[in-house]
């Protein structure tokens, strides 16, 4: 849950299993209005315990702009979409220029649908 103004914008960050499905779930996000953009990060190592092991392994991830009006749609949309029992979702305010600000809350006002 996200406790901020619905016009506040977040960044999300999300890994995902590999590039392709990061990029899968990047495009949907922005077709869907949930995202205002996608910028997809190079693949990397995750070391993390899940059911009481350590595990390690590749990953990749991306970061989504969008705002906290449109955060739990856009959360349901990843997990309705990743391969991952319980995929890493995280959002964090962000603060910047006013103008890209605007951009992306323009670019998420119509968002809010949650196909899968």
């Amino acid at each position: 849950m996200i406790l901020h103004p619905p016009d506040t914008v977040l960044w999300v960050y999300v890994t995902a299993a590999d590039a392709a499905e990061a990029r899968r779930i990047g495009r949907a996000l922005v077709e869907g209005g949930l995202a205002a953009c996608v910028n997809l990060l190079p693949g990397h190592t995750a070391i993390y315990k899940w059911q009481g092991k350590v595990e390690e392994g590749p990953e990749a991830a991306f970061l989504a702009k969008t705002t906290a009006g449109v955060f739990e749609a856009l959360r349901a949309r990843v997990r309705a979409l990743h391969s991952y029992e319980l995929p890493c979702i995280l959002a964090v305010p962000a603060e910047g220029d006013p103008e890209f600000l605007a951009w992306v809350r323009a670019g998420c006002a119509g968002g809010g649908s949650v196909e899968a």
